[in-house]
């Protein structure tokens, strides 16, 4: 039994492997078990790395770091590729105030852990741990980690493991804070989850209405014999029209397409923009002109070619080349029109109706291949670490400090993969990732994160919750949790008459905790929150990554 207990005690690359992957493995298992209905998550891989640290397991100091390090950089760039697309659409779509509501609680997180270590007198190193687990935000820990090893190499391991343990120690209550803060908000303004659901609703139909479809009959005279594509403004009304029915035939719609009075035209759109093009065409038809009528026929396929990534349907030109029409384009759930601002990404779904010979064209266009949509592109994945890594290490003098500051492998990969998600396709390779495989990378990489931080900061972790420090520290990370959230909610209700199915999405994802969405949605029984969560999630964790490695910064 000699060989088995080596195979946790000699400093091998067998024994980092066994370690890591029994952290690992316990937390994940620990992570699905619920506590009050909720679970802990991947966040439970750093209480198996802690308690399997206690027990004296440890790795070799290099290798931990390389683990820990890489695990983060694989985090991070997942991370900026699943956000990116989404930030600045977040900010322009749906509005200032939600961001604006989000910013105000990261900013007064960070002025209540600047006031404990200032004036509490938990060191910086806790400080930012607290920070990082009262707010539930793994990627804040791993920034300020980085930022002590860029500042202070030496003692590095020493503030690491301190960073943990102030992390674990706030962790548990930050995600029950949250909830807590739902609660009593509820219960102070007395309000009724279902009304609120209802006018959340009612407000984003207004809001971004779904594409309809209408049949329209020509009886303006002026549009008679015009060309489709020379109609005044129909490109500006972000409406396609897929097909026409004249004399009884059905026919796909292309640019050249002859208007005539009493011919039918098949359009789809947004509501507002469908009735304009009825006050400029004529009047509303009750007639249904078929889908499949004589040789014309519908398909969904698939954008997987890269030739065309970044184009527009205008551009493409298919009615004129192919005589087929597209009516609409869905993308993560949303549904666009195809006008001439509307770019094609990666993985997008065109619907195009058109004869079974031109879609045939079309399909090899646009790609339409489940193989290649399911085949992970790994080598923009690399070619991205590696300028994440490089543009991380540039130093950047800032005045005051003694020395120039880097973006490390916290923000250097994150700044990165956010523009590059944003490039969609750039030197021949497209930047786009499977949400499968990003979802897998990004739990290999948070996992190999904790569990190393577990280990690390184990030894000391039970001592450390077990004194008086630790029960202050506990008060601490409470106050970090619970104050911003109610005072945003306070104010959000108050003052700003927020809905409260968007305040608990917007709660949860200034957090940017999941086990707090899906309370909300369970006392919801909706995931209308998780609108919200998605608007403010890309900012917030931004913010939150900069707040940990900024106060280290500027305070040590």
């Amino acid at each position: 039994m000699n060989w088995f207990t080596q195979l946790f005690t000699a400093h091998t690359p067998a024994q980092a492997v066994v370690v890591l992957g029994l952290a690992v493995a316990l937390g994940l298992a620990l992570g699905h078990i619920r506590f009050f209905g909720i679970r802990l998550g991947v966040g439970g891989v750093l209480f198996s790395g802690l308690a399997l640290g206690h027990y004296g397991l440890a790795l070799d100091h290099e290798v931990l770091e390389f683990a820990r390090e890489f695990g983060l950089i694989l985090f991070v760039y997942t991370i900026g590729m699943q956000v990116g697309p989404g930030f600045a659409d977040s900010l322009r779509r749906r509005g200032f105030r939600l961001n604006a509501m989000a910013t105000l609680i990261v900013a007064l997180g960070v002025v209540l852990t600047i006031c404990f270590h200032r004036f509490g007198g938990i060191g910086l190193s806790t400080s930012v741990g607290l920070f990082s687990g009262a707010t539930t935000n793994t990627p804040s820990l791993a920034s300020a980690s980085q930022a002590f090893k860029e500042l202070a190499p030496q003692a590095a391991e020493r503030l690491v493991g301190e960073a943990g343990l102030g992390y674990a120690v706030s962790y548990p209550f930050g995600i029950f804070g949250i909830i807590l803060v739902m609660l009593a908000v509820r219960a102070i303004f007395r309000i009724n989850p279902a009304e609120e659901l209802r006018q959340m609703e009612e407000q984003a139909k207004s809001l971004h209405p779904p594409l309809e479809t209408m049949t329209l009959e020509v009886t303006n005279p002026n549009l008679d014999g015009m060309a489709l594509g020379a109609v005044p403004g129909l490109a500006e009304m972000n409406v396609a029209v897929s097909r026409v029915m004249s004399g009884g035939q059905v026919s796909a719609a292309t640019p050249d397409t002859r208007l005539a009075a009493g011919m039918l035209l098949h359009a789809v759109g947004r509501p507002a923009d469908l009735e304009k093009l009825r006050v400029l065409a004529g009047v509303k038809s009750e007639v249904f002109l078929p889908r499949v009528a004589g040789p014309l026929t519908m398909r969904r396929l698939v954008v997987t070619r890269k030739g065309v990534v970044g184009k527009s349907v205008p551009e493409l030109n298919l009615a004129q080349k192919h005589e087929v029409s597209v009516t609409r384009i869905s993308r993560s759930g949303t549904e666009f029109s195809p006008g001439p601002d509307v770019h094609l990404h990666f993985g997008d779904v065109v619907q195009c109706v058109g004869s079974p010979a031109q879609l045939a064209e079309v399909e090899a266009l646009l790609g339409n291949s489940a193989k290649e949509l399911d085949h992970p592109h790994v080598l923009p994945i690399f070619v991205g670490i590696l300028l994440g890594t490089i543009v991380g290490s540039i130093p950047v003098a800032l005045p005051g400090l003694p020395s120039g500051i880097k973006l490390g492998v916290a923000g250097g990969p994150l700044l990165v993969s956010i523009l590059l998600s944003r490039l969609h396709h750039f030197g021949g390779m497209v930047w786009y990732m499977h949400p499968s495989a990003n979802l897998v990378l990004r739990e290999v990489g948070i996992s190999l994160f904790l569990g190393c931080v577990g280990l690390q900061a184990g030894g000391r972790f039970v001592d450390a919750v077990m004194s008086g420090a630790g029960l202050y520290w506990l008060a601490a990370g409470a106050a970090i949790t619970f104050i911003p959230l109610f005072v945003a909610g306070i104010i959000g209700r108050v003052f700003l008459k927020c809905n409260y199915a968007s305040m608990c999405g917007l709660l949860a994802g200034s957090m940017t905790d999941p086990p707090a969405l899906a309370f909300a949605g369970q006392m919801l029984n909706s995931d209308a929150p998780a609108s919200v969560y998605a608007t403010v999630y890309p900012l917030v964790m931004i913010l939150r990554i900069l707040a940990g490695q900024l106060m280290v910064l500027l305070l040590f």
